[in-house]
């Protein structure tokens, strides 16, 4: 695990894509990825002025294979809803690395950076739908929290999970 450089920007951006492109067409076919979503997840530069973002790498090289992002606290774009939370956003590892605990891996990383700053909670929104993922997050001590849900209808529903610090 690294901090992302902005020499990676393009690599993480297309890496996004590709997960969530895979994920939904596995789980929820019906989800349309749309242009204006494929450009956000690319926007990796942006992202980086605002919130923490780490890479994987096996250790044999080979390239990114997995990324998270951190919000923290204030921070432009923090959907957390809880006061001095850390919004944890954009995990995704390429498929021939899942369930090989790399996503595990970015999870601790970012949950310590988040710890280590202070942050009293990590705040985060699965797609209703994609429950492979919520049981993710549950097996990692993240509640289902209803009141941080985002209707964003009829494009999209997001479920809240939080993780006190």
């Amino acid at each position: 695990m690294r901090d992302a450089t902005p020499a990676d920007a393009a690599a993480v951006g297309e890496l996004l894509v590709q997960a969530f492109e895979l994920t939904y067409a596995r789980k929820l076919p019906e989800v349309v990825v749309s242009e204006e979503r494929r450009a956000e997840l690319r926007a990796v530069a942006k992202k980086r002025g605002v919130a923490k973002v780490w890479v994987a790498e096996p250790v044999a090289g080979g390239g990114i294979v997995g990324t998270v992002a951190l919000w923290p606290p204030g921070a432009a774009g923090n959907e957390a809803w809880l006061e001095g939370a850390a919004d944890l956003r954009h995990l995704a590892v390429v498929d021939a690395h899942r369930r090989s605990g790399v996503s595990e891996q970015l999870m601790d990383v970012a949950e310590a950076a988040a710890r280590a700053t202070g942050c009293k909670a990590v705040c985060l929104h699965v797609r209703r739908g994609v429950t492979g993922v919520a049981r993710m997050y549950l097996g990692r001590g993240y509640r289902r929290a209803p009141e941080g849900d985002l209707d964003l209808l009829p494009e999209v529903f997001l479920e809240a999970f939080v993780r006190v610090l």
